[in-house]
């Protein structure tokens, strides 16, 4: 039960970094470090909870949130994001599973972490071009505060409910897709 708990959270992590590339990282950094052992991170992941960390996860998550609120910027980031965000959702994956061998630690969280955050962030990034082409960009803040909400809850969810965690991330996908898909069906 623990294995599979485990990968929830790596999912949810993995979910939440398709959202915002750092914020996961830097929740995930605290709950590491709290007395009541929130997370246990995966062998080798130690460092993601030491003070150098915390502070590197912390800095990085306010230039990264204050890029988003400056128009036209903030799609420029995710040119960059993009690549950024899947080896973090990676990372976050393999950190996250614990008592699991290498090969399907490694495995999983390629396939279905890096996978999932590619997703999210595909879908973010979409929603900002909208955003940027139907208001100009005077939307995009709300799209950007909606984004790093989300992956803050997200986030704070996978560790602390990872079956519920689980759930958003399914509906989410599905919700996302079935506007993708239902958007090309009325155009064409």
């Amino acid at each position: 039960m623990e294995m599979v708990l485990s990968i929830l959270i790596g999912l949810g992590l993995s979910a939440a970094c398709g959202f915002r590339v750092f914020v996961p990282l830097l929740v995930m950094s605290l709950a590491s470090r709290s007395e009541v052992g929130h997370l246990v991170l995966g062998d080798g992941f130690a460092w993601i909870g030491s003070d150098a960390a915390l502070i590197a996860f912390g800095a990085a998550t306010l230039l990264e949130i204050a890029g988003y609120y400056i128009p036209w910027v903030d799609n420029l980031l995710d040119a960059v994001a993009t690549p950024t965000a899947i080896i973090a959702g990676i990372l976050v994956s393999a950190s996250a599973f614990t008592d699991v061998s290498p090969f399907l630690k490694w495995t999983l969280a390629i396939l279905a972490g890096g996978g999932t955050t590619a997703m999210f962030q595909g879908f973010t990034a979409t929603a900002r071009q909208i955003s940027s082409f139907t208001t100009g960009g005077l939307g995009n803040p709300v799209v950007a505060t909606i984004e790093a909400g989300g992956s803050a809850l997200l986030a704070v969810l996978a560790i602390t409910l990872p079956v519920l965690a689980f759930v958003v991330v399914v509906s989410l996908l599905f919700f996302a897709a079935r506007r993708l898909l239902f958007r090309r069906t009325a155009s064409a």
